[in-house]
């Protein structure tokens, strides 16, 4: 993997294309000046938290005692379902109020770092030989990302509604071919792993359920009425 396919990739899970209706739509009662203050500021929000995902996410995962066969698995499945999602978008719901300015969420937070690009990061950190360039890639994208929402008024008006989703599903078709390439080199990897290192990955999921599962119970036993499952009618 090289620096090219980590920027593009990065630069396609954070959807500058697609968040150009979204900007438009959140920004449009504000003057172009007071645009482009909010566009700069929740872009440095979203850079700064990305960062701390690439240098501290693998801490995390450690400490959770993940293996890397899963990180590279969960990446691959979590590409392929974004990527159909811009594939096949929804409908989005209007996410601040009238005239409220915007602060880390929607704009930073998920629209730029959203869980995508922190699960992505946190995957390359660990295929790449140096943080260096997976931190080079990333401001990259960020970079191209910025400029591209800087200009999104524009943008928006040369290419419409129709030109944007076209992009969108254009960036989403290549999205499908790089998570399934990832989810494939984690079953590789998988494959590869030692008995024991396969075990230890085993245990740490079913660890993982039993914990879970043990919270359900306690719930349950605390409020009796508690039912994670909602009933048929």
């Amino acid at each position: 993997m090289n620096l090219f396919s980590v920027t593009f990739s990065l630069f396609l899970l954070m959807d500058s294309i697609g968040n150009i209706p979204l900007y438009v739509a959140i920004l449009s009662n504000f003057p172009l000046k007071k645009q482009i203050w909010i566009i700069t500021r929740e872009s440095l929000i979203a850079l700064v938290t990305i960062l701390a995902f690439t240098f501290f996410g693998q801490i995390f995962l450690d400490f959770l005692g993940i293996c890397h066969a899963t990180i590279a698995l969960s990446g691959g499945v979590i590409l392929f379902l974004i990527a159909i999602k811009m594939i096949f978008p929804l409908p989005v719901p209007v996410l601040t109020g009238e005239g409220e300015e915007p602060f880390i969420f929607p704009l930073a937070i998920p629209l730029v770092a959203g869980p995508s690009v922190l699960a992505g990061v946190m995957i390359y950190s660990l295929k790449l030989p140096t943080k260096g360039m997976l931190v080079l890639g990333v401001v990259i994208a960020w970079v191209l990302t910025t400029l591209i929402l800087l200009i999104a008024p524009w943008l928006g008006r040369v290419l419409g509604n129709k030109g944007c989703k076209a992009l969108e599903k254009l960036m989403g078709l290549i999205l499908v071919l790089i998570g399934i390439q990832m989810f494939l080199d984690g079953l590789l990897r998988f494959q590869s792993m030692s008995p024991s290192s396969t075990q230890s990955c085993t245990q740490t999921v079913q660890a993982t359920t039993d914990l879970s599962t043990s919270g359900l119970l306690l719930k349950r036993h605390l409020s009796p009425s508690f039912n994670p499952l909602p009933e048929h009618q």
